[in-house]
């Protein structure tokens, strides 16, 4: 009863946005064993993808309410379901192993939690890259995007953090988890930025702390000394901000890994080099963090083909020959999580 619960649950996690497929070694299942007791999976089962009430919830389970809240917000506390309030009433509902559980796990990630990740990863990656509409997509850092004549404001990172009061931050939770397998980081570790409804359940849960604007503005300065690629939510407003590095995000791990990197990745611009400019200093070269940048005898080019527009290698070219161009084709990103949600269930087949 107990495996059948743990292989019930992996197929209720694939059919949400981020997949959570089946693999050959059993991971996923050892994964999920680690995180969920058999009564918490089956807990989790009778939760939608989109947040209720304690009596609906406990409807569904065959739960006195009083004993289905209890165990709710245990596992929200856990990080195991989402919890937002509404008129000082807790509503629950599933969410995405990522983005959402593993994240939401950041204080009982271990060694163990560590290992189990770094075996899964490549099934989760290889899981999305046929799904058009991701969960992250780029914008360029504040610097590279001031040069560009006309920005979506949801290209301008920095004023769409100005539209939020609720903030917090978090560390880094794929350095964390690289720092537990012994490949420590030397960027920063507090740059997972969280916006809106996740923000307060960052703080209640103690997961992030309350931040103000302007803290989240350096944070954003910090990210973009150290050469972090800014990934937002695919969504025209905010939910989260990630600020990745090669070594450590798993999706840049994966993205270097393909022949054609741009063709999976989300953005609005490209970066192109003015030969007449370049004196060769390898600046771009050093920040980059696709390995989009070629070097050449008389100057540096940009392969488009892995160039992902986050801008980096703009703000320390001495000569100032890198700038943004738009990205042919690109489309803007959806309204908000719903519709993000909407659309890739719908390219999965699911909707």
């Amino acid at each position: 009863m107990a495996e059948d619960v743990y292989s019930r649950l992996r197929e209720f996690l694939d059919r949400m946005p981020g997949t959570f497929p089946e693999t050959d070694t059993g991971v996923e299942i050892r994964m999920l064993k680690k995180l969920f007791t058999p009564e918490e999976a089956e807990m989790l089962l009778h939760l939608n993808p989109y947040p209720e009430p304690i009596p609906a919830i406990a409807e569904r389970a065959g739960m006195e309410e009083n004993a289905a809240a209890e165990m709710l917000e245990s596992m929200a506390r856990q990080g195991s379901i989402f919890r937002l309030r509404f008129n000082d009433q807790p509503l629950y509902m599933a969410m995405s192993f990522i983005i959402g559980i593993y994240e939401f796990h950041l204080k009982s990630m271990d060694r163990e939690f560590a290992e189990l990740m770094e075996e899964y990863t490549p099934y989760l990656t290889r899981s999305w890259s046929d799904i058009k509409t991701k969960q992250l997509r780029v914008v360029p850092v504040g610097v590279a995007v001031d040069a560009v004549p006309e920005v979506a404001t949801y290209d301008r990172i920095r004023d769409m953090v100005r539209q939020y009061d609720d903030i917090a931050v978090a560390d880094c939770i794929c350095r964390v988890e690289r720092g537990l397998l012994g490949h420590e980081c030397e960027r920063p570790m507090e740059t997972c930025l969280i916006f809106g409804v996740a923000a307060q359940y960052y703080e209640e849960n103690g997961i992030g702390r309350k931040i103000s604007q302007d803290e989240c503005l350096e944070i954003l300065d910090r990210a973009e000394e150290a050469a972090l690629v800014l990934s937002p939510s695919n969504t025209q407003d905010l939910s989260n901000i990630c600020c990745c590095c090669e070594c450590c995000c798993g999706v840049l791990r994966a993205l270097r890994a393909y022949e054609r990197p741009a063709d999976h990745a989300l953005s609005s611009f490209q970066a192109t080099i003015d030969p007449d400019l370049c004196a060769t200093c390898g600046t771009c070269l050093e920040r980059c963090q696709i390995e989009a940048v070629i070097e050449g005898d008389e100057f540096m080019e940009v392969d488009l083909t892995r160039c992902l527009g986050c801008g980096l290698c703009i703000p320390t070219c001495p000569e100032d020959a890198v700038s943004l161009v738009p990205k042919p084709a690109a489309e803007a990103p959806p309204a908000n999580i719903v519709e993000m949600s909407l659309k890739m269930v719908k390219e999965r087949g699911l909707a």
